[in-house]
């Protein structure tokens, strides 16, 4: 797995852990025990994917998705609570019709286009870019979020273009990851609202809870520093 399957990953580790915490809270039999269950076996058959999984080089294109979902899930449910105050605001940033993977493509390419400034855009039109931004961030996005977006959305672009592997257990273990990732994800949702109904009055599990359920983005890469004219590579200080 690479590190973005492995975020996922130990994001369902921390999930088990809570529902083994808290297993007394939640009737036997019932829907919480059930989905806690779950995610104990896709744990084990990620383990199993994971053994079959030779080199590990590619991301799973479900696991990318999944990526881009949460990036819309954050601006839409911004978009909505600005448009409390200002009717009107979210009706550009609204959900994917479809939840299909093109839907989600499609949702990415036209926020970006409302976000990310052109070589043709006017001045006006990227001082009215820049604030759209500031306004997202005044709510508390990544000061990155555009950026994140974008990386995400080209992610997925590059993962179909690369050069599969030629081993046929490591491609079917690879597709399996992202399957049982994206059945994980499935389940944590079911137990995402049925911890925010059992704990409505217990602030304290409820951010337990969204520190177990908090998918970590990657550190930022370091850019490598450019190289002049001549080809060497600058000293560092």
């Amino acid at each position: 797995m690479n590190d973005r399957e492995t975020r996922r990953y130990d994001m369902f580790g921390r999930v088990q852990t809570f529902g083994t915490d808290n297993t007394a809270d939640f009737a036997a039999g019932g829907e919480a025990r059930k989905r806690f269950a779950n995610i104990g076996k896709i744990i084990s058959d990620l383990d199993d994917a994971k053994a079959g999984q030779v080199g590990g080089g590619s991301t799973a294109l479900e696991v990318l998705f999944d990526a881009l979902r949460l990036d819309l899930q954050n601006i839409t449910r911004t978009a909505a609570a600005i448009a409390q105050d200002e009717p009107g605001f979210a009706d550009t940033f609204r959900p994917p019709d479809r939840p299909s993977q093109a839907g989600l493509k499609t949702t990415a390419d036209a926020f970006l286009a409302q976000f990310q400034a052109t070589p043709t855009d006017t001045a006006p039109q990227k001082a009215a870019k820049a604030a759209l931004i500031a306004k997202f961030v005044a709510h508390e996005l990544p000061a990155d979020f555009v950026t994140n977006l974008a990386d995400d959305r080209q992610a997925i672009d590059d993962a179909r273009d690369s050069t599969q592997s030629d081993d046929s257990t490591g491609v079917a273990s690879t597709a399996a990851i992202g399957r049982l990732i994206t059945a994980g994800m499935k389940e944590v949702n079911y137990l995402d609202a049925i911890i925010h109904n059992k704990y409505a009055r217990n602030p304290d599990q409820l951010r337990a809870w969204d520190s177990a359920s908090h998918i970590e983005r990657a550190p930022k890469r370091e850019k490598k520093p450019a190289t002049p004219a001549g080809g060497t590579t600058p000293p560092k200080p």
